[in-house]
């Protein structure tokens, strides 16, 4: 590993534009970070990524690299770029536990920080190093949110979020798990034990149901409930998994590793459309998936899923009549998509949501509520972890501005 890190290193063209920076959401100094490997310094190396994006460690593992910086970097044009990803894994993983972080000298205010995934854990690590308190109040017993619950552990190792957790107490961010912030405490009772502003950064829990008979039936599950403890199911020899998207090729991936070798992702368009990154398409091939494409679902039976055949035209896809068929399954998973749950807003008064449930917020992350901020999947839909790390750096420096701001009109 070592030996093709450095080799890839030393292919890097040290651009005098380095487009690869333009193509990185979060404008990571590559050639800088090429630079320090190279010259012995791996530990500035860590430093300088870990203060650009709390999650470098984790971005270099799930991110799509293939459309950001690799995708950007000028080799790719002869197929052949820089293997950025992992040079940028190689430095943060050996790095991050031997980093230096430390809180901000004096006590700047009081943050409470609903949601412990991409977006809570960079922002807790942003405000505590400025001399925030910080407290994280999450619904599960482990932080991470979609990064431990959601990206199964051969794409993402959960020791990895221990690791960041590790770092998050070293600073001394308060984590209080297994609290579902609404029907019991609420945003009114935070901001009455003085927090000066809170961050809602809850995800998307909520899968998407497909509308059709069948979908309470027990051999019936969700993807993102799948994915969250896949050895608590028992699937059976045959499984189809309806969807197109990063989600559906995940779940497809993991219940063959969970011992089911007849796995099969069902799609109403062609390959050439599905949602899914191309990496994740081809993985899930290599891996055994099979694909059945241009049959839409109508219904779930006992015996599988009934479909409808389609095919593209140019109006779009369209249904070929007098095309039902059966795609047989012992189990069918749902993977079609996912939106965010009501527990806060249903109980708060003043924070406004749109036609998808999805929290509304100006371009820095300020609510409809005075005094509470939100960012990631839960204002996005689902995104990239980088994006949800984009803008949550932003909404600190909003949050930072607004609370000290309040307090010098005490």
């Amino acid at each position: 590993m070592g030996l093709h890190v450095i080799d890839e290193a030393k292919r890097c063209l040290k651009c005098k534009n380095p487009r690869c920076v333009k193509g990185c959401p979060v404008g990571t100094a590559i050639p800088e970070m090429i630079g320090m490997l190279l010259e012995g310094r791996i530990s500035d190396a860590g430093k300088m990524l870990f203060d650009n994006n709390p999650l470098s460690l984790v971005c270099s593992l799930v991110c799509p690299h293939e459309a950001q910086c690799e995708g950007h970097c000028v080799l790719a044009a002869k197929g052949m770029p820089v293997h950025i990803s992992s040079i940028e894994n190689y430095i943060s993983d050996y790095s991050l536990d031997m980093l230096p972080v430390e809180a901000g000298v004096g006590d700047l205010g009081t943050i409470g920080i609903i949601g412990s995934g991409p977006a809570g854990i960079t922002l807790a690590f942003i405000m505590a190093q400025k001399g925030y308190k910080v407290t994280i109040f999450d619904m599960n017993d482990k932080i991470g949110g979609i990064l431990y619950y959601g990206i199964p552990e051969f794409r993402l190792p959960k020791e990895i979020i221990a690791r960041l957790e590790r770092k998050l107490i070293e600073l001394g961010v308060v984590i209080r798990p297994n609290v579902l912030i609404g029907p019991v405490l609420t945003v009114d009772d935070l901001f009455r034990d003085g927090y000066d502003a809170l961050f809602i950064g809850t995800g998307v829990w909520n899968p998407r149901k497909l509308g059709i008979k069948g979908e309470t039936l027990g051999h019936v599950h969700f993807g993102i409930d799948y994915l969250r403890n896949p050895g608590a199911y028992r699937l059976g020899d045959k499984v189809v998994v309806i969807g197109a998207g990063n989600v559906a090729m995940d779940v497809a991936r993991t219940v063959l590793r969970h011992g089911v070798r007849d796995v099969t992702i069902m799609a109403r368009s062609g390959r050439e459309r599905l949602a899914a990154r191309k990496h994740e398409i081809d993985y899930a091939e290599i891996d055994g998936v099979k694909f059945e494409f241009y049959k839409s679902p109508v219904e779930i039976s006992g015996r599988g899923v009934v479909y409808d055949e389609t095919r593209l035209t140019p109006d779009g896809i369209v249904t070929v009549e007098d095309s039902r068929g059966l795609l047989e399954a012992s189990a069918v998973i749902i993977a079609v998509s996912q939106g965010p749950k009501s527990n806060i807003v249903s109980y708060t008064e003043g924070i406004q949501i749109d036609g998808r449930g999805l929290i509304m917020t100006d371009e820095e992350g300020r609510t409809t509520r005075p005094g509470v901020f939100a960012s990631g999947d839960v204002v996005t839909g689902a995104r990239t972890v980088v994006e949800a790390v984009k803008y949550t750096k932003r909404v600190a420096e909003i949050m930072d501005e607004y609370i000290q701001g309040a307090k010098g009109l005490e």
